[in-house]
């Protein structure tokens, strides 16, 4: 066997032990979140609220109680969740919005909110529809729709 054809075969090794962890880690994440969600679910109940102010922000400056912050993981403190400050009755509280929603909830507006422990997991709007808030088009995009209008194309969803 050549040299080349020994390395090839120890990287092929590799990969292969690389994709049974990452199999293997993978399911058993996807059951600790299946376990995570029902626990979710279990405690979920519906509150009114007035949403505040939404940001992304770090857990260390979220405003979140100290008990939270200790909670997590050392990694996850650096890392950016979506935080929304809302009143219910009378107090003011920081609470960790699900990502899939957190563009759709609507600042300085009453709403419904699903909320389990500190985490919101669905909003409904307490007068009609929640709108949700069309996306700024990034400089690329605008830049490209005003070529294609100069040129008369028609323009890109």
């Amino acid at each position: 066997m050549n040299t080349w054809q020994i390395v090839l075969l120890v990287i092929l090794v590799i990969l292969i032990i690389a994709v049974v962890v990452l199999y293997f880690l993978g399911r058993k994440a996807q059951k600790k979140q299946a376990q995570q969600q029902q626990q979710i679910d279990a405690m979920k109940q519906t509150v009114s609220m007035l949403i505040i102010d939404k940001k992304r922000m770090k857990i260390k400056d979220s405003g979140l109680p100290q008990v939270v912050i200790a909670q997590t993981p050392k990694l996850m403190r650096g890392t950016k969740l979506p935080i929304v400050k809302a009143k219910i009755g009378p107090q003011i509280m920081s609470l960790v919005s699900d990502e899939k929603i957190f563009d759709s909830i609507p600042l300085k507006k009453e709403v419904k909110a699903v909320v389990s422990g500190i985490y919101i997991t669905d909003v409904k709007g307490i007068r009609g529809k929640v709108q949700i808030e069309p996306k700024k088009k990034g400089f690329f995009k605008r830049t490209l729709e005003k070529a294609q209008e100069k040129a008369g194309a028609k323009p890109l969803k």
